[in-house]
């Protein structure tokens, strides 16, 4: 199965627990990695036959700057069904990371690994 690799996309949304959190945007980043058979895709040189990143990263996008999640964990889990399902990959790995959630670290985050059937 191949790869297709959205790397550190930078959005701004609502997410955590804390009160400033729940009113103040944040930068959020997000890491994916779609697995899906890219050879039709490839032999027609058509993007009709493969997972458009595009329009997946918009899909990211929007969904975090119109949602307002108290956790990663949902944050995370919400974006790897929308690839798996509305997109149709067979596999994702989704990691999504808050850089300014600890002080004295780079990052945290959540990082899952779901497939269609996840969600079926």
């Amino acid at each position: 199965m191949d790869k297709i690799i959205i790397k550190d996309l930078l959005v701004r949304g609502i997410l955590g627990l804390n009160p400033e959190e729940r009113v103040k945007k944040q930068d959020i980043l997000v890491n994916v990695i779609m697995w899906h058979d890219i050879s039709a895709a490839a032999a027609g040189d058509d993007v009709d036959h493969s997972l458009n990143y595009k329009s997946v990263s918009k899909a990211i996008i929007q969904r975090i700057e119109n949602g307002n999640d108290l956790t990663v964990e949902k944050l995370v889990t919400d974006l790897a069904r929308i690839i798996c399902v509305e997109y149709g990959a067979a596999k994702t790995t989704v990691r999504v990371e808050k850089p300014t959630a600890l002080r004295f670290a780079a990052s945290v985050g959540v990082e899952i690994v779901r497939t269609r059937e996840d969600f079926s």
